[in-house]
């Protein structure tokens, strides 16, 4: 029987998501735990891996077993196994094919700039200057689309294409945070930190905003801007079909 995994976890002590040698990662912490609570090696596949210091809201990741499991009791006994900056929230089962990176519809991230200093949301890129919003949402219409994001891809990176499609992109803000949304099918490694450095020199007058086309055209990381620390990141929200989802409840 194949389950999918809702977790939640803030990044900053992990390096990332995806197992890697001599480095403490959450998929590691997750594997652990569910080994020690079913008593057999468990091995997550998750939909996707953040990178060190990127947190996750939501990130889904699938695991089989052939016992019928008490779904509450696990998600208890895991939530005390683990240390306080993971959390599950969820398990479930779903259907035999279900995958947690293949199956996803859509995925949404979050990028959170502090305006002041504040000591109670560490989870954000502090700029000490005001930007612009409206340019940058004048901006974010050039990066909607389905297109070769290579322009914002980390260099020398493994994927089989470079193309993605982004469904939506918009920046909002209160009177102490700046927060920009993008969802998209996909995303590259790297592809929403450089967006959004991207955005920050349109934001300072130094990019025109229709210029986004002219990047994205450029398959080039070069002529993209800077890519802003991982700290500010968040993995908010995975869609599945609700066939996948309502499988086993």
């Amino acid at each position: 029987m194949r389950f999918f995994i809702d977790i939640s976890y803030n990044g900053a002590s992990y390096h990332g998501w995806q197992i890697q040698p001599n480095a403490d990662t959450v998929q590691c912490q997750i594997n652990n735990a569910l080994s020690v609570i079913l008593n057999t090696e468990i091995k997550v596949v998750g939909a996707g891996r953040t990178d060190t210091g990127v947190h996750a809201k939501q990130l889904i990741a699938h695991f089989d077993f052939d016992q019928k499991i008490d779904v509450k009791e696990i998600t208890f006994k895991m939530n005390g196994f683990l240390a306080d900056d993971i959390a599950i929230n969820d398990i479930y089962q779903v259907i035999p094919d279900a995958h947690a990176r293949f199956s996803a519809i859509s995925r949404i991230y979050e990028y959170r700039i502090s305006k002041f200093k504040d000591p109670f949301t560490p989870h954000a890129l502090l700029l000490h200057r005001s930007l612009d919003i409206s340019r940058m949402n004048s901006a974010c219409k050039f990066i909607i689309g389905e297109n070769d994001y290579s322009s914002f891809a980390k260099l020398h990176s493994d994927n089989h294409t470079n193309n993605c499609k982004i469904f939506s992109a918009n920046w909002s803000e209160d009177d102490y945070t700046l927060i920009f949304s993008i969802k998209a099918n996909r995303f590259l490694r790297n592809m929403v930190r450089s967006i959004v450095g991207t955005m920050i020199d349109v934001g300072d007058g130094k990019t025109p905003p229709e210029s986004i086309k002219e990047i994205i055209l450029a398959k080039d990381r070069a002529v993209a801007g800077y890519s802003v620390p991982a700290n500010g990141l968040s993995l908010l929200q995975i869609e599945y079909s609700k066939e996948i989802i309502h499988a086993g409840k």
